[in-house]
């Protein structure tokens, strides 16, 4: 199977991205993982609603281009479907066995997804009502999926 990781903006504090490239190196042996990450837009402190929703649409047409079709699409999004690691585990797994072979899981810059790509998500999925900064995301999404594997071949991380 292949996971991809897609996101807005780059991951700048040298400590996440240890965090990304050990869960990537963990994760090898599960799925073939890829992290794409497109531009994100600057924001003005004063922007109206009218110019953030521009902004996520610009963002939402990067992010686009790397959503082929036939991917299964994940949005994460606060107002989505909470699930446990167990959960999580068990979805991927129906997935596969589905005929599933590519996943995308889209997490958006400092304003969130478009949109456009929220209505084309085959799923949202959310991790708290909290908000989190999107480098941190990637680190906790990549966790859970590494966490997700170890439970379908019945390892013992998750406990």
């Amino acid at each position: 199977m292949k996971i991809t990781i897609l996101a807005v903006g780059k991951v700048k504090e040298k400590f996440y991205r240890q965090a990304i490239e050990e869960f990537e190196k963990r994760l090898s042996r599960y799925c073939k993982l890829e992290i794409l990450a497109v531009a994100d837009e600057k924001t003005p402190d004063s922007a109206s609603q009218a110019e953030m929703d521009k902004i996520k649409e610009r963002e939402g047409e990067r992010l686009r281009k790397h959503m082929p079709e036939g991917a299964w699409v994940c949005a994460l999004a606060i107002d989505g479907s909470m699930l446990d690691s167990v959960e999580l585990s068990e979805k991927l797994e129906r997935l596969g066995v589905e005929g599933k072979s590519h996943l995308i899981f889209v997490i958006g810059g400092s304003l969130g997804l478009s949109e456009k790509i929220m209505k084309q998500a085959d799923f949202k999925l959310s991790f708290s009502k909290m908000t989190f900064p999107h480098q941190l995301m990637r680190v906790i999404l990549l966790e859970q999926i590494y966490r997700s594997y170890r439970i379908m071949a019945g390892e013992p991380y998750h406990k």
